[in-house]
């Protein structure tokens, strides 16, 4: 199986299984010098780890990473840091019924086809579990971009299902289990009765989730095929159950006219941000805002029909430990993505363009 690696300057190749005795990542190309410890990357792994709520998959993760290399007396080498984190929470029997069937909306049929084999615990390498060594990595991007450009990270949930969740303030974000940037209490509280609900029936939701970086310079990507928005996209589609992805307006834009949607200039920057922060696979210097959408999770209680490897018609029910809605957990894994991204391309400019300074100001 190849595709395990991501970025070019700033690579990360993701290793393990859900229900494996460990996953990983191997970061190479991170720039020497740097402060780093497990206490830099934990906070983030926090945000994602399972059973932080009664809403997620309740099977429990510490989620404790470990540096193995890379690092040395609390400073980045410039040599590979390897990431480790241990599976302690593992329930292969609980997938026991689907060894010779396939989950519909699952990677189970086409890894079958594909492999002529395949993990049936928890997924395997096509599991959300894979996400976590994803947001270490991340960590590491974001600490970096912070250090040298004051890049700074942010997002949200902003429709679960059918729930519209409008925006407060990201201050509200770490008050609540659905990474919601609102504090209205009749909200929350109809989330909650709605994943209650969905637990009960045995069933799933998808949902959206806003990202934001700010803080990024004006310059940072390529003009044909290595576009800036192009390899966010890319990148969030990596990400499990992704299924649509806007950058800026996104798809709003189609009923926007040319003179709503094309960001004005004044000598005080620009007047709109429709671009989401990219024009012509260049940043901007403005928030590089994306969204993506969530399918609902594939494994759930609800018999479903299927097949299985000789085609015979079955029923199947997923059983073990699941999450309702994968996008509860997405925010943090979103944010990873999008500073992996970033951190790639801020490499490339600087190995580009080093420290040359254009004769026009940069609009903000």
């Amino acid at each position: 199986m190849s595709g395990n690696s991501f970025g070019k300057l700033f690579s990360v190749t993701t290793f393990g299984e859900s229900h494996g005795p460990a996953i990983g990542c191997v970061i190479d190309g991170c720039p020497p010098g740097m402060i780093l410890s497990e206490a830099d990357i934990q906070p983030e792994l926090d945000r994602r780890k399972p059973g932080t709520s009664r809403h997620v998959t309740q099977r429990q993760e510490a989620d404790r990473v470990q540096i193995l290399s890379g690092v040395y007396q609390g400073v980045t080498t410039g040599t590979p840091i390897a990431l480790l984190i241990q599976n302690e929470d593992q329930r292969s029997k609980d997938y026991g019924n689907i060894v010779e069937t396939f989950r519909p909306g699952h990677a189970d049929y086409t890894y079958w086809h594909k492999y002529g084999v395949r993990d049936p615990r928890g997924g395997g390498r096509s599991s959300a579990r894979l996400t976590a060594p994803v947001v270490g990595a991340g960590a590491v991007a974001k600490k970096w971009l912070r250090e040298q450009y004051g890049t700074e990270f942010f997002g949200c949930m902003r429709q679960l299902g059918d729930i519209d969740v409008p925006f407060q303030s990201f201050e509200h974000v770490h008050a609540n289990p659905f990474f919601a940037a609102s504090a209205d209490a009749a909200l929350l509280a109809r989330m909650e009765a709605a994943m209650d609900e969905l637990r009960r029936a045995g069933d799933s939701i998808g949902a959206r989730i806003d990202v934001v970086a700010r803080g990024v310079p004006v310059g940072w990507g390529q003009p044909i095929y290595d576009k800036l928005d192009a390899d966010i996209a890319y990148a969030m589609m990596g990400i499990n159950a992704v299924k649509g992805v806007e950058i800026g307006a996104g798809f709003a834009s189609v009923a926007q006219k040319g003179s709503e949607h094309g960001d004005e200039l004044t000598p005080e920057g620009f007047v709109g941000n429709n671009a989401g922060g990219v024009l012509g696979g260049i940043s901007t210097g403005q928030d590089v805002t994306v969204s993506i959408a969530i399918k609902p999770t594939s494994s759930i209680r609800t018999p479903r029909r299927s097949i299985d490897k000789d085609g015979t018609p079955v029923m199947v029910e997923t059983f073990g430990r699941h999450d309702p809605c994968v996008g509860i957990r997405a925010t943090p894994i979103a944010e990873a993505m999008l500073a992996l991204v970033l951190i790639d391309h801020a490499l490339m400019h600087r190995a580009q363009c080093g420290d040359v300074k254009v004769g026009t100001p940069k609009l903000g």
